[in-house]
């Protein structure tokens, strides 16, 4: 399996711009893992497999674990009006929108880039300075005073902001910012050492600077610039948490040893709640299909029994991050890199392998 997965992550290093770390972990045991690439590309500074890269959208599974907490421990539930919780009086954030529409993203609410239908993010920073944006009240401007784009319940749509509205309601029930109850409750509780809220005009040791591609008229890459005025400089509720591959090991470990959550909401987060639609994915896997619904914020490929594999994925300008989980055979599977890259297609290839080596029997 190393030599498969090294052959992988060496074409994609070469030829397809991947710049970053591959870890897999077979019920603990490391059977792989190696850095490719430079943290800093100006001062020719490698990637190390501690490093730690921006995970993007991976950040929403930490946001997910908290909400749980405070359900668990009765400060919240799942059912709670978001406009109970936090002041959302103006804006056109539904009155019937619960908690566990926010986390399964069937609220309805707008987002502040409607990426599904074709928005760019980056350009909500055009004419409104992205360094002003470093706390989740700081989103609201962009996303509340949008009309809805269904009645909350009805369908389903991803939205980064239902996340935010999930950090506001952390916020005024904890008493604390977001960012240091997650790091507190989560990071620091999960031995999660090289993971937190890093600014990237803050100084940082030991993190990847996120690269985008410039590209010829061809669509050759034919150089780099950075990321940092493509989103906000802080990591909030949906997006921007900073962690390293093996810390992503110390938080799945955490949620499934009842440090992090007891039993009954490790069950809940791993399972779907969102039943809409599902839709097959060509896994090159027989049998095999991404189930359109999440679990609080984890995605399912699934076979006819159980989940074969629960993923969260994130991709921001310059910076993508996979982070699979294979249940049956106790496989993690990382993947973050700091430049733009097809960490998806990467994924498929080792799956496929990981699937005729420990499952096709």
């Amino acid at each position: 399996m190393r030599n498969f997965v090294e052959k992988i992550c060496n074409h994609y290093a070469t030829e397809l711009n991947f710049s970053g770390v591959c870890m897999i972990k077979i019920k603990g045991e490391t059977v792989f893992e190696k850095a490719y690439g430079y943290a800093n590309r100006a001062f020719k500074i490698k990637n190390e497999v501690d490093t730690s890269f921006d995970t993007a959208s991976v950040t929403k599974v930490f946001t997910a674990v908290a909400v749980l907490q405070l359900v668990e421990r009765g400060k919240l539930s799942l059912d709670d009006k978001i406009v109970n919780i936090i002041d959302l009086k103006g804006t056109k954030i539904p009155d019937d929108v619960t908690i566990e529409q926010l986390l399964n993203h069937t609220s309805g609410i707008a987002d502040d880039a409607d990426e599904e239908a074709g928005e760019d993010y980056a350009a909500l920073f055009i004419h409104s300075p992205n360094y002003a944006i470093r706390e989740c009240k700081d989103f609201l401007k962009n996303f509340a005073y949008k009309d809805p784009n269904f009645k909350a319940g009805t369908n389903v749509r991803y939205c980064n902001c239902s996340f935010v509205l999930l950090g506001l309601a952390i916020e005024k029930i904890t008493g604390m910012k977001y960012q240091d109850y997650v790091t507190k409750n989560i990071f620091e509780k999960a031995g999660m050492t090289g993971t937190g809220f890093y600014s990237m005009d803050g100084i940082n040791e030991n993190t990847a600077e996120g690269y985008t591609n410039i590209t010829d008229t061809d669509g050759s890459i034919i150089g780099y610039k950075k990321n940092i005025y493509s989103y906000p400089p802080t990591g909030t509720a949906d997006s921007g948490a900073y962690t390293t591959a093996d810390d992503l090991n110390r938080f799945l470990i955490g949620i499934q040893n009842g440090t992090l959550l007891n039993e009954q909401y490790f069950d809940i987060l791993m399972h779907p709640h969102c039943n809409f639609y599902e839709s097959k994915e060509n896994n090159q896997i027989p049998g095999l299909y991404k189930r359109n619904g999440y679990a609080f914020e984890f995605f399912m490929i699934n076979d006819e029994k159980e989940p074969f594999c629960i993923y969260k994925d994130g991709c921001n300008y310059g910076v993508s991050a996979m982070f699979s989980y294979y249940p049956e055979k106790d496989i993690s599977l990382v993947l973050l890199s700091n430049q733009e890259c097809n960490v998806w297609a990467m994924r498929r290839e080792i799956q496929l392998e990981l699937y005729k080596k420990y499952y096709n029997q």
